[in-house]
């Protein structure tokens, strides 16, 4: 896992520390253990998981620019939030998990891997806000698992100020859900996303607030 970690580290142009590295290489054993009780995601090949979720979510750190206060909405094993708060300490991300299983998961993940900017929450996400919202607001908004654009954008609107961010990622581009993008909100860019060992079409949506 090590070698294929690196070597996709470095196709995607990232420059990540050691311990950010060995943390992620952590986190994977961590998700193969309790996926054999808690059926945490279909992929169980060690290799499979860092091309599929490990680099996969990491391919959406470069545009994370700005972003200082992310919300990582249904990540299920903590994908891509655990990942992103790895590879950046001075991020604040918190992720909302409907299923209660994997939240504890995410959470004792959290614990062993001595993350103090993530946080999992077990909610649903049209129910959720943070307590710090009234004074931080929200830069961004991430998913890699719903299946519909605007549902998501309608589920996470509540927490969407005028220059929050909502990043999905998705497979081929959604054309047809981008066309379906709720009144209120609008295409901000799409940007293909280039995954090291994974031969599939991958693009980052994302969607911002209109000016008024």
């Amino acid at each position: 896992m090590a070698t294929t970690l690196e070597k996709g580290i470095v196709a995607l142009g990232l420059d990540l520390p050691a311990e950010a590295q060995e943390k992620l290489l952590a986190f994977a054993r961590l998700l193969i253990k309790w996926n054999k009780v808690y059926n945490l995601t279909a992929i169980r090949d060690e290799a499979q998981v860092v091309t599929h979720h490990l680099l996969d979510s990491l391919s959406v750190l470069p545009q994370l620019a700005g972003i200082t206060r992310l919300v990582d909405v249904g990540s299920g094993g903590g994908l891509p939030g655990v990942v992103l708060a790895i590879c950046r300490p001075e991020l604040q991300v918190d992720s909302v998990e409907t299923v209660q299983k994997k939240a504890t998961f995410q959470n004792q993940a959290r614990i062993e891997l001595k993350l103090a900017n993530f946080r999992a929450h077990h909610a649903r996400i049209e129910n959720w806000q943070p307590a710090y919202f009234a004074e931080q607001p929200v830069d961004g908004i991430v998913s890699r698992a719903f299946a519909d654009l605007a549902d998501f954008v309608n589920l996470t609107a509540h927490l969407a100020g005028p220059e929050t961010r909502i990043l999905a990622m998705k497979g081929v581009y959604p054309a047809d859900e981008i066309a379906r993008i709720p009144a209120g909100f609008a295409l901000e860019r799409s940007t293909p996303l280039t995954v090291p060992g994974l031969d599939a079409e991958r693009h980052l949506i994302i969607v911002k607030r209109t000016k008024n």
